[in-house]
């Protein structure tokens, strides 16, 4: 049976939004200040215990937050209706704080070798942290606003690039007033904190599914969809083209664009706030599955664009490119996936979820293999690339791997133009694309 209209309006929907948003946007500042330090937790720490590897293994570390969410997602959802939100949404930013001390005194605790596994935990607890927060917004703003899902969750979502833009800013300057990486890592107590104080006291409403009184076995079958299958393994290449290239942005490219890389990346997740604020109209004239296709074209070129990129005026361009075509995916597919099996609810918006943070897991670290390398290639071998000292020979040939990272990767989306462009015309075959109501 269909939830009665009247349990949407016994919630206040405007603190329950700003919960939401907020916790967005802590996750968005500590995924920023993580892009921000990545070049001075390799140098510190990781260049003296391996520095011809030192690339793959800051990569790894930037990609274990990705998994610790994929697996909190995974395990969360299905669970949300009997943990209930108001017990999850609170401990994502204590997570997430905690996971960050955890990086930024990991030095105070062990020393040699160990230092790697030490950071590698710390980015572990933020990325539960991390997954707590989409594990309870997603299906959250999904019940709140049954019927404009879409731009309602585009625009929750576009606190995530407000956070990177404000984490972007305050790394920037830290640095320029020599407060250095240690309190870099701390800044996300301060929306953490916020986030927490708004929490309390408020009343969560069930998910969608529950209210709806669709069962857990009903819910699971919806998993057997063959169309959800397609969009779950399409998530994580989305996902990838976006978050994977976000956070290795500023070691990669500040090196081949004439500018600090996380300038470009504050750039361009001002763009995606900004853009996906009027998600609904672009929604409404394309579809979905419309908007999805020609963010994955945008996508494609951008990072093909930023591959070559070589001046300041080259990189701000070719990072327009790529994030207006990543702007709406990650909110779309979740969007996608709700409006196309709502009885699915939160195990199903959850599950993409997963995808998506998990392919961060195995791509961040691809890059980071990719720009070793080349590195080495270029070099003539590992013992010349040890051999070269701080200099212009060096900084071009990390300016080559860099590039050819960043290149390897535009493929993922590109091969995403023929799966959404085949769902496309089948949709407008068939009059076009109606969202599903729960009956």
């Amino acid at each position: 049976m269909s939830a009665p209209a009247a349990s949407h309006t016994t919630y206040d929907k405007a603190r329950l939004f700003l919960v939401s948003t907020m916790a967005l946007a802590s996750a968005g500042v500590a995924y920023s200040i993580r892009a921000n330090t990545a070049a001075d937790l390799q140098r510190v720490f990781l260049d003296p215990i391996d520095r011809a590897h030192s690339a793959e293994m800051i990569a790894t570390i930037l990609g274990v937050p990705f998994l610790a969410f994929a697996i909190t997602i995974a395990i969360g959802s299905p669970l949300l209706d009997v943990i209930g939100m108001r017990v999850l949404l609170p401990l994502s930013p204590i997570l997430l704080s905690v996971g960050m001390l955890m990086m930024a005194f990991a030095g105070n605790f062990v020393s040699g070798p160990n230092i790697y596994w030490a950071l590698w935990s710390g980015a572990l607890v933020a990325g539960i942290g991390w997954g707590l927060a989409e594990t309870v917004i997603n299906p959250l703003i999904a019940s709140l606003y049954p019927d404009n899902k879409t731009a309602k969750l585009n625009a929750a979502h576009a606190w995530w690039p407000g956070g990177v833009v404000v984490g972007g800013l305050l790394g920037v300057g830290m640095s320029q007033a020599d407060l250095g990486w240690q309190a870099k890592l701390t800044v996300v107590l301060l929306p953490a904190i916020v986030c927490v104080i708004l929490t309390m006291g408020v009343k969560f409403p069930p998910t969608e599914r529950k209210a709806a009184g669709v069962s857990a076995g009903d819910m699971f079958k919806e998993l057997l969809k063959p169309l959800f299958f397609v969009l779950f393994l399409s998530m994580f290449l989305t996902a990838a083209s976006e978050l994977a290239p976000g956070q290795w942005v500023d070691l990669a490219l500040t090196r081949t664009v004439g500018m600090q890389g996380i300038l470009l990346l504050v750039y361009v997740n001002g763009l995606m706030f900004v853009m996906r604020h009027f998600a609904g109209p672009l929604v409404h004239k394309l579809s979905p599955i419309g908007v999805l296709w020609c963010s994955c074209l945008g996508a494609s070129l951008g990072l093909v664009a930023l591959s070559f990129a070589n001046s300041p005026a080259m990189g701000l361009l070719a990072a327009t490119l790529w994030g207006t075509g990543v702007c709406y995916m990650w909110p779309t597919m979740l969007a996608t996936a709700s409006e196309r099996f709502p009885r699915g609810g939160a195990l199903l918006m959850g599950l993409m979820g997963t995808a998506g943070t998990l392919s961060i897991q195995f791509v961040l670290p691809i890059m980071g293999a990719i720009y070793d390398r080349k590195k080495l290639e270029v070099a003539g071998g590992e013992a010349a690339f040890n051999a070269l000292q701080p200099g212009p020979t060096l900084e071009q040939i990390l300016g080559t791997a860099a590039q050819a990272s960043f290149r390897a990767v535009a493929i993922l989306p590109a091969v995403l133009l023929i799966v959404f462009g085949a769902i496309w015309l089948y949709d407008r075959s068939k009059g076009g694309f109606k969202p599903q109501k729960i009956s």
